[in-house]
């Protein structure tokens, strides 16, 4: 404030200083740092000052809302109000095996929603929807909004997953990346702006998260899991956008398969009314909260995996983009099986050591914009509680490039606990979050 009265222009040197000194920053000086950043006219070298401050003082409620919603307005914001339909999204953090994405949408397409599902590819550990997807031959994740709008409008489809376009929440894109090499990535105001910006942007009408916790999610501990819940679904209240969030269990992988063809070869089991038990859990879970938020929850999606009508929906959805749903999965040029070392009861599949593995035998990337290999990846053929005898087959690894087997097998065993009683397992779904 200047001695006369007047607000003074922001600078960046001064919010940076005012952050770090653990001052709350105000409206007009987040608007304008962030929309500065998005222009180039705040360096890289700032705004990652600025992220660093953030890092060590957090942000309030107000300050954390204020920065989505200037992220949000960097871009544009698609509309689904005109469709006719109910619109919900569903976004995840991200795990191990986490191939939810693939059964859900159409699921609850074939339930009477329209799912407009902006999606991302994977780095390190854990897969990408949009990497999966795209092991299916002429598959495409880049559509305009017309495609997009024609999709969810289509009483055949109902459904998209596809790329989230440069063009929404643009600022987020940038911190995004310089966040990833600054050592700011783990903290929870710029995690939970940087998905509600780009789910607040994309118009949908109701939003359900999906927060992993656990060694194979973004956040091990259930407190920390717990506080991103409901900063995002407060975020999603403070904009308009219902909200709610379920806390779901990553110790150990969703499903069979990690890897990309592997697991929309499981996705489409589930679909067909088959599938892992804890896959087929954590897609109705999901679908009834996300038909319950757009008040359609009279419909069981049970009965629609039942009839075929959701597998009918996928194959839509799949051909709509490009996609042949009959076309063979690619299949990797090499496999080793991993053999147990003893008899007794696994105890132990460790989400975070199979999703290495998995990710040394091509599955993953290292950075932004790599190849990943469309049939690398682990297939599990046990699970936890499963009693097994020594030389018995626990998994198989598939992979294009012979030399990172020995590595990631190695890796895979450090994961794998073998002992004499069978363990008792948590809750999948541990907790429900609203506003």
């Amino acid at each position: 404030m200047r001695s006369d009265g007047a607000v003074s222009m922001p600078d960046v040197i001064s919010i940076i200083r005012a952050k770090r000194d653990g001052r709350e920053l105000r409206g007009d000086e987040i608007d304008w740092v962030v929309e500065a950043f998005a222009r180039g006219i705040v360096a890289d070298e700032q705004m990652a000052a600025l992220a660093m401050a953030i890092w060590f003082r957090g942000m309030t409620r107000a300050e954390t809302a204020r920065w989505t919603t200037a992220m949000v307005d960097s871009g544009r914001r698609l509309d689904f109000t005109g469709l006719g339909v109910p619109t919900v999204d569903k976004h995840s953090t991200g795990g191990v095996g986490d191939k939810i994405t693939l059964p859900l949408a159409p699921l609850v397409a074939a339930c009477g929603a329209a799912v407009p599902q902006l999606s991302g590819r994977g780095l390190g550990h854990t897969g990408g929807t949009l990497d999966k997807l795209e092991s299916i031959p002429g598959w495409r994740a880049d559509l305009s909004s017309a495609e997009i709008a024609h999709m969810l409008t289509d009483s055949a489809v109902g459904a998209v997953v596809c790329a989230a376009g440069a063009e929404l929440a643009p600022a987020d894109h940038r911190l995004y990346a310089l966040r990833d090499v600054t050592g700011t990535v783990e903290s929870i105001p710029l995690i939970a702006s940087s998905i509600m910006s780009k789910k607040i942007a994309e118009g949908t009408g109701a939003l359900v998260l999906d927060v992993k916790v656990g060694s194979g999610a973004f956040m091990t501990e259930l407190g920390d899991a717990r506080e991103l819940a409901r900063t995002m679904v407060e975020l999603g209240a403070d904009a308009g956008l219902p909200t709610s969030a379920l806390l779901t269990r990553m110790d150990t992988p969703l499903g069979r398969t990690v890897g990309n063809a592997l697991e929309v070869r499981e996705a489409v089991e589930v679909l067909a009314g088959g599938g892992p038990a804890d896959v087929v859990e954590l897609t109705l879970g999901l679908a009834r909260e996300m038909l319950a938020a757009v008040g359609l929850d009279a419909t069981d999606p049970a009965d629609r995996l039942r009839d075929g009508s959701a597998m009918d929906r996928w194959r839509a959805m799949i051909v709509a983009q490009g996609g042949d749903p009959d076309a063979p999965l690619p299949a990797a040029a090499s496999t080793e099986t991993v053999f147990a070392p003893r008899g007794g009861v696994v105890t132990e599949l460790d989400a975070l050591a199979v999703g290495t593995a998995a990710w040394r035998l091509g599955a993953g990337r290292a950075r932004q914009g790599a190849a990943v290999q469309a049939g690398a990846g682990v297939e599990l053929h046990v699970g936890i509680g499963d009693a097994v005898r020594a030389g018995q087959p626990l998994a198989t690894l598939h992979t294009d490039t012979p030399e990172a087997l020995p590595a990631a097998v190695t890796g895979f065993l450090e994961g794998v606990r073998i002992g004499d009683r069978t363990p008792v397992r948590p809750p999948l779904i541990v907790e429900r979050i609203t506003a």
